[in-house]
């Protein structure tokens, strides 16, 4: 690794430090792109890790109390000090990331911009539960990584770069758990996911959507619940269980290209109608699955599309399918809805698809929904419900198995209306999911032969029961499906 920064770090420039003749250009619209995404820095204390000449260096130290910036190469070091010494509270290390050492609680935000990926699995595992312990309670970590394949177009003679999967960062990084027990209480931390997104600069100037970032803050681990399945973190139990990629795609050939949700195509045209798009619109779509309702948006109305969801199994799938799809209105990004932010007033609409059910403080949500839309925005949900208790106990059992956290469509509405949200439509679509459920156990009997082909007679078997078992609950009662239309004065 030192021969090759030695190679690449003889003038000091930013060309060299991006390993690409373009640098400038880059950075001149990379750089706002990357700061708008961080927390906010007022009064902190920021560990900058591979800060080479500066290129984020000057603006963290006109943001934060303190920033303590560290590189192994000590001509980009000595140019980060002599070009940004002056401009307030900072200190200038030449260090090793994989042997650097900081007493516990230290930082508030640790930044890293291209370092990860120059690290073994061993070396970042060691160095993701060093940054857990440098971080204060709630502190945050953002890092920006090359994945798939490299950027720049700089020669390269032996290139020591590991270009992992954005998976494969998420399950290094959030499986780490750091002890923290003290003499009166047993405690540890962990990361979750905040954020993990392309750099637009990337996709509108070189088409390229390999270069990702993260936002994952330092949280406390409790007992893992049951539903997890012993997993660390929900989006663990997600992308290791409920939607493996094989799984997603077993979905997909029973809901139809593009879906993994109720009706697949034909019920999302449906609901999509009652929203009266108009191009140029900007669309929150909360629990994109691979984004088949994103680009029918796109493509049919012209609008906008922000796809998030936290499992990165899903979204990956969604981006691959986005290069094919060819739309730049489609973006997608690995988020938590219950930790993330948005502008007051950046969307027209906020639409979910059988997501929520997963999310335990609906209200706080609807809240955030009311306030990132626009005034006149429309709002447009459908999701898993209750009937009134008491349940059965088979489907007690189910919901608990599951994790989910229902409520009967009545309720649900009265959420709504609660944080503000007007012209509430709380529809029961029970008798409607019930014919969906029907149609597609008859399609699955139709494609048997192909579906078996491609993945086995276990999982048709197991598809055909789950079905069947669904259609059992809402026809007992216990399991409703509500559909939720309400828009922002």
């Amino acid at each position: 690794m030192t021969e090759f920064w030695k190679e690449h770090s003889k003038l000091a420039t930013v060309e060299e430090m991006m390993l690409d003749s373009n640098a400038q250009q880059l950075t001149q619209h990379e750089l706002p792109e990357i700061l708008s995404m961080l927390p906010c820095l007022a009064g902190t204390d920021v560990l900058e890790l591979g800060a080479g000449i500066g290129r984020y260096t000057r603006h963290l130290i006109g943001k934060a109390r303190h920033v303590t910036a560290v590189d192994f190469m000590e001509n980009f070091v000595e140019k980060n000090k002599e070009d940004n010494s002056h401009l307030g509270n900072a200190e200038f290390l030449q260090a090793d990331v994989t042997k650097l050492d900081f007493p516990k609680h230290s930082f508030d935000l640790v930044f890293s911009n291209w370092l990860l990926m120059y690290l073994s699995d061993h070396e970042l595992r060691s160095l993701a539960e060093k940054m857990l312990g440098w971080l204060r309670p709630g502190g945050h970590l953002f890092f920006r990584e090359s994945c798939f394949h490299q950027s720049g177009d700089s020669k390269r003679d032996f290139n020591p770069t590991h270009y992992r999967t954005p998976a494969h960062y998420n399950h290094l990084i959030t499986s780490v758990v750091l002890d923290e027990s003290e003499k009166a209480e047993k405690k540890c931390c962990g990361f979750d996911i905040v954020l993990n997104k392309p750099v637009q600069t990337y996709v509108k100037m070189k088409k390229n959507q390999n270069q990702l970032c993260w936002i994952l803050q330092k949280v406390r681990r409790d007992v893992v619940e049951q539903h997890q399945g012993g997993f660390s973190t929900f989006q663990q139990f997600l992308d290791n269980q409920q939607y493996t990629r094989r799984g997603i795609l077993l979905y997909e050939k029973m809901f139809g290209s593009g879906y993994v949700s109720t009706g697949g195509p034909r019920t999302t045209k449906e609901f999509v109608e009652m929203l009266n798009l108009t191009p140029g619109q900007k669309v929150l779509d909360v629990g994109c699955g691979i984004g088949g309702g994103d680009f029918h948006m796109a493509k049919t109305f012209g609008v906008e599309v922000l796809g998030m969801d936290l499992s990165s199994n899903m979204v990956e799938i969604a981006m691959e399918r986005a290069v094919t799809e060819k739309l730049p209105l489609v973006q997608f990004e690995v988020s938590d809805a219950t930790k993330r932010s948005f502008p007051d007033r950046t969307f027209d609409v906020v639409y979910s698809r059988d997501t929520i059910l997963h999310i335990k403080d609906k209200v706080d949500l609807f809240r955030k929904f009311y306030s990132w839309l626009k005034p006149g925005g429309k709002l447009l949900i459908s999701d898993y419900c209750c009937g009134e208790q008491p349940w059965s106990p088979a489907f007690q059992e189910y919901v608990s198995q599951r994790g989910y956290i229902l409520y009967t469509p009545q309720r649900y509405g009265q959420f709504l209306k609660e944080v503000g949200f007007t012209n509430v439509q709380a529809l029961d679509r029970t008798e409607q999911f019930i014919q969906v459920i029907k149609s597609e156990l008859h399609r699955a009997e139709e494609i048997k032969e192909a579906f078996i082909q491609e993945f086995s007679s276990e999982d048709y078997d197991i598809i055909l029961k789950g079905w069947t078992e669904k259609l059992q609950r809402c026809e007992t009662g216990d399991q409703r499906w509500g559909l939720f239309y309400a828009t922002k004065d």
